[in-house]
């Protein structure tokens, strides 16, 4: 399967990526920063890296189309006090960038990139 991971410095992300990769999975991470991955994570020369920030959707178009599992493991820390929505633009915007893949196909518009 060709999986797209977000998240995948996090705390979750950290811990299901290997266990995606041992089941012999291909995994497409999504970082804001390449760098970072690179640097905390052992799994960098397995998987491919797209530079994606879900809160700005035009960063979102290098992600593969023939996605076929999506796991949404990111959240908008912020103190500025609108968490719950950036969380909702952060949500829609992943919705938005992965509806032309295998996993959103035939669910929603095909206004693709």
């Amino acid at each position: 399967m060709k999986i797209l991971l977000t998240g995948a410095n996090g705390y979750i992300g950290t811990r299901l990526l290997p266990i995606l990769l041992e089941q012999g999975n291909e995994v497409v991470c999504m970082v804001r920063d390449k760098r970072r991955f690179a640097t905390d994570s052992d799994f960098g020369d397995q998987v491919k890296i797209v530079n994606g920030n879900l809160l700005e959707p035009d960063t979102l178009k290098n992600i593969p189309t023939d996605i076929e599992i999506a796991y949404y493991l990111v959240h908008s820390m912020s103190g500025s006090g609108d968490f719950a929505d950036l969380e909702l633009k952060s949500a829609q915007n992943f919705v938005g960038a992965i509806h032309c893949s295998k996993v959103g196909k035939n669910k929603m518009p095909t206004n693709c990139h």
